[in-house]
């Protein structure tokens, strides 16, 4: 049995991948998922809805064959709502902003694939996780602001204009002049949503939450004759999918180069964060303990950025929820990813009068799970745990992310990190360049790490990690060290954990000379006064 196992790995590793029936059922089962949110998705980014189900096609039924990972599902990503929204917005709004926002896709799509080519990929170990959970966070509360309205059907015109925070203030007015028939289906879709996780029987909580959502709203809107009786922006309109296939994109919008190239950096670098954290996330759950090559990853999403752009579909990612589902699903090979993709445009050809059934106020309720799900609360005390100065930086990313805008946000999260490690006895040299010495040894290598080690200089460490032998037992010393922080430390137990399924052995050694600024394990360590 075992080696059964173990050869069909080795086959897996070398990319001799048949299709498996566990692959077309996780696929058919994540399409499920993805079907709906990818709507939703397209309509909260202010793109039309078609598009979501274009850029999940794209990303599953091509990108799979050229992909670096193999169990990652690629699709539309409700991480990217805000940018692609603002895009819209900025660029004039409407299909006018749409068509133009495509141009920027398009320009991010190419800088992936350079990224790729190059070998970047290993520049998103540069952004301190605070900050990265920051972002992320301050993108579900903005998702939450953006969707309250669309969950109570109200008109549009009493929303636009509005930024997150007057969205979040103006909630008792959006109260006040809901649809109730329409918001009832919202209301109640949310509450399946965030109780179905907690069902005990493992059957009901192996059909995706979506899937019972859609079960549950398509047949109340026919029952309450939505089509007839409630606004015009109810439901979900999908068009003619055949004559949607043309060139979208506009590039005009480089008359307006701050804006534009604002937009490509925007898409490129959290595009490019969000996929290769999922692509690490996943590696780690994956039984079979397949490595990903991210750079070539980071090649397959350019090559479909650039395609959906110019059909008008979104941006899409390594999407952690369809993944980890895939997974959890039995899925083996990227075959899995080609299915999901394959069935949502079988769903496309040959469903589109039942799709356009949907409420929009159901598919707004799965949003607002998503974005609390990125904004959890116990995010905030996750961090709190790990230190202080982390909850500071968490924090400023999101103050700056929701005032202004992604870019801003992330810049402040490193300045403020930067100026902390400087606070705790950080030469301000030793942040952007680590000093290490690999001493020999009897039963090894040993790495002693000298000044400091810390985000902003882990790529030095992370290239002599990478540089060794394998199978051999490594001692890594911080004795020498007057500052470690979070993102290292984090970083280096991922290490430890994929040096030893490997066969090796690592060890850390001088940490206690260290003295810990929380009582987390992972938490930053300075020299003692």
């Amino acid at each position: 049995m075992d080696s059964n196992k173990n050869s069909s790995n080795v086959n897996a590793a070398k990319g001799k991948e048949s299709i498996q029936s566990s692959d077309i059922i996780s696929g058919l089962i994540v399409s499920l998922l993805a079907l709906p949110l990818s709507l939703g998705i397209a309509k909260a980014s202010d793109f039309p809805p078609l598009m979501g189900l274009i850029s999940a096609i794209i990303g599953g039924m091509l990108v799979s064959f050229f992909a670096g990972s193999k169990l990652t599902i690629k699709g539309p990503a409700a991480g990217l709502i805000v940018i692609a929204a603002s895009a819209v917005a900025d660029f004039g709004g409407g299909e006018k902003g749409w068509h133009l926002a495509l141009g920027t896709i398009i320009v991010a799509g190419v800088i992936q694939i350079l990224f790729g080519v190059f070998k970047l990929g290993k520049w998103a170990n540069f952004f301190p996780l605070s900050a990265i959970h920051g972002m992320l966070a301050a993108i579900g509360l903005i998702i939450i602001a953006k969707q309250i309205p669309v969950l109570l059907n109200v008109d549009p015109l009493f929303t636009k204009g509005k930024d997150p925070l007057e969205l979040l203030v103006s909630i008792p007015e959006f109260i006040f002049n809901m649809h109730p028939k329409v918001a009832i289906i919202g209301i109640i879709s949310l509450i399946i949503l965030f109780f179905w996780p907690t069902l005990k029987n493992p059957i009901l909580r192996k059909i995706p939450a979506p899937l019972i959502i859609l079960a549950f709203s398509i047949p109340a809107g026919i029952f309450l004759d939505f089509k007839n009786t409630a606004p015009t922006y109810t439901l979900v309109h999908i068009g003619n999918f055949i004559d949607s296939l043309q060139m979208n994109a506009d590039f005009s919008g480089l008359s307006q180069t701050g804006v534009f190239i604002k937009y490509v950096i925007m898409f490129a670098l959290v595009g490019t964060l969000e996929s290769l954290l999922t692509v690490k996330a996943i590696d780690i759950l994956d039984p079979a303990k397949q490595k990903s090559n991210t750079n070539k990853d980071l090649i397959a999403i350019g090559i479909g950025n650039i395609i959906s752009g110019i059909l008008g579909g979104l941006p899409m990612i390594s999407e952690v929820a369809r993944s980890s589902n895939n997974l959890y699903n039995g899925g083996k090979t990227r075959w899995a990813n080609f299915f999901h993709g394959f069935f949502i445009l079988i769903f496309l050809l040959l469903a589109v009068p039942l799709l356009e059934m949907i409420p929009n106020t159901a598919l707004a309720a799965m949003l607002i799970t998503v974005g609390f799900k990125l904004a959890h609360p116990m995010e905030f005390v996750h961090i709190f745990k790990i230190g202080k100065d982390q909850l500071g930086i968490f924090l400023v990313t999101i103050f700056f992310t929701l005032f202004e805008d992604l870019l801003v946000g992330i810049a402040a999260g490193i300045v403020l990190k930067l100026i902390i490690h400087l606070f705790n006895g950080a030469k301000f040299k030793s942040l952007f360049k680590a000093t290490i010495r690999v001493v020999d040894e009897e039963f090894g290598p040993r790495l002693i790490i000298e000044q400091c080690a810390v985000f902003s200089n882990w790529l030095g460490l992370k290239k002599i990690l990478d540089e060794l032998p394998q199978k051999e037992v490594i001692s890594i010393d911080f004795s020498e060290l007057s500052l470690v922080d979070h993102s290292v430390l984090e970083n280096l137990h991922h290490f430890k954990d994929d040096y030893e399924s490997l066969g090796g052995k690592v060890e850390f050694q001088g940490l206690d000379q260290l003295n810990q600024m929380s009582n987390h394990p992972l938490a930053a360590r300075r020299l003692k006064s």
